[in-house]
């Protein structure tokens, strides 16, 4: 088992904080550190998110990401990744985002969960994760990145809390077994115009496969799925990039749409 490099990942936190705080992004820890694991990247990601905590912040959910070949293949990675929501992370269905809240804001479609029973792993299944889900919805995730001009490789996307921004919650509630997952179409558009498209299969051939990953991955750090909590499942298509004044929609079959726009 590798040894965590403590030291390197509280410097690596300081640097994300200091990002967060000034809004410039940092050189990819990546380069500056060839040898940094994806543990340590983890780890750091820990120490951020316990920080935000100790702040009065609250985690409500988790992410996957990098869930589709589309996503995997625009940042250059070949694996899922995972982050955590915090409560401030939420953005109201239609409503505005400030451009001084992002740095360099990405937009894409997803099927978001909603827990009513723990999911503990490590030998969480598809089916365990459709009897533990209370209701979907569709979601728009806003990633943004803490790195300078998104060049990211996997340990670089991981201890910045999987690239975590914002998200948005539309449509209503819909029961999980009134749905066929995989099939579940999504439309994704940009000031009114189609930007790009997907279905549930796209998330590693099934959204509930995705949140079955995250159960046991984050078995390794003692860490559970919570009745409750939002579960973003991942990306239907590859992210689109904001700009003040950009208007998005998605529109999901069977779910409904959700949209947000980004103000000056």
């Amino acid at each position: 088992m590798s040894v965590i490099d403590r030291e390197l990942v509280y410097k690596l936190a300081d640097d994300l904080a200091q990002a967060e705080t000034t809004r410039k992004g940092i050189e990819p820890f990546t380069e500056q550190y060839p040898n940094l694991s994806v543990k340590e990247a983890y780890e750091v990601q820990l120490v951020t998110i316990g920080r935000k905590l100790e702040a009065g912040q609250k985690v409500v959910g988790k992410k996957i990401g990098l869930t589709s070949l589309a996503m995997q293949q625009l940042l250059g990675v070949d694996q899922p990744d995972y982050g955590h929501l915090l409560d401030n992370m939420v953005i109201e269905n239609g409503n505005k985002i400030s451009f001084d809240r992002v740095l360099q804001p990405k937009v894409e479609g997803e099927i978001a969960f909603v827990l009513k029973k723990d999911l503990v792993g490590p030998n969480v299944t598809e089916a365990d994760v459709l009897e533990a889900t209370d209701y979907v919805l569709p979601a728009l995730e806003i990633v943004d990145s803490r790195i300078a001009d998104w060049k990211i490789k996997l340990q670089d996307t991981i201890a910045d809390n999987a690239s975590s921004g914002l998200y948005v919650l539309g449509g209503k509630p819909i029961p999980v077994n009134q749905l066929d997952l995989p099939q579940i179409g999504m439309v994704l558009y940009k000031n009114g115009e189609i930007v790009n498209s997907g279905i549930g299969a796209a998330a590693l051939g099934n959204p509930a496969t995705c949140v079955a990953w995250l159960a046991n991955q984050l078995f390794e750090f003692g860490v559970t799925l919570k009745a409750g909590e939002v579960i973003l499942s991942g990306a239907l298509s590859a992210a689109v990039s904001a700009e003040p004044g950009d208007f998005f929609q998605a529109r999901f079959a069977h779910l409904g749409e959700v949209s947000v726009k980004f103000t000056k």
